[in-house]
């Protein structure tokens, strides 16, 4: 599944001052909750931190993958916040994240869930899609940037 079709302009934001972790996911909250009606953000953010409480979802690299199943989600939607100060997300390389890209699907979507957070990790591998990231100026040309991931090296053989 693209990334254009899950995350909206409006749920893009460079240059957010937060200083913690679940102030993060906090603003995340808000800002689906804003765009998709059906999401409560008070809950929201029990089910993101929940699931932060079952192991921190930074990934290295000063990224992190926020994510949950929501019960009154119905469809995928998707968050990226650039912080404008890096904040601790208990990384296993200690780094702290300021790309932040997190995802609420329906309950039940188990499989498409993984399919987009591997495709979010993939591409929030590479160092250049990490760098055009860090390097957008506004809000706009965040998610210009999001959304055109690089192309997805094939495996040797394929092709």
């Amino acid at each position: 599944m693209e990334l254009e079709r899950i995350l909206d302009p409006e749920c893009t934001r460079a240059d957010v001052a937060v200083a913690s972790k679940k102030r993060v996911l906090e603003q995340a909250s808000e800002l689906l909750a804003a765009q998709h009606a059906e999401l409560e953000p008070g809950q929201l953010l029990e089910a993101l931190i929940a699931r932060e409480r079952l192991g921190s979802t930074a990934v290295g690299e000063g990224v992190a993958l926020p994510h949950c199943r929501f019960s009154s989600c119905s469809a995928p939607v998707a968050a990226l916040l650039r912080l404008e100060e890096a904040v601790d997300f208990e990384a296993s390389d200690r780094r702290p994240v300021d790309l932040v890209f997190v995802l609420v699907v329906p309950e039940e979507a188990n499989d498409l869930h993984l399919q987009i957070l591997a495709t979010a990790a993939t591409a929030l591998n590479d160092p250049g899609y990490r760098a055009a990231l860090r390097g957008a100026g506004s809000d706009a040309d965040l998610h210009a940037v999001a959304i055109r991931p690089p192309e997805v090296k094939r495996a040797a053989g394929h092709h």
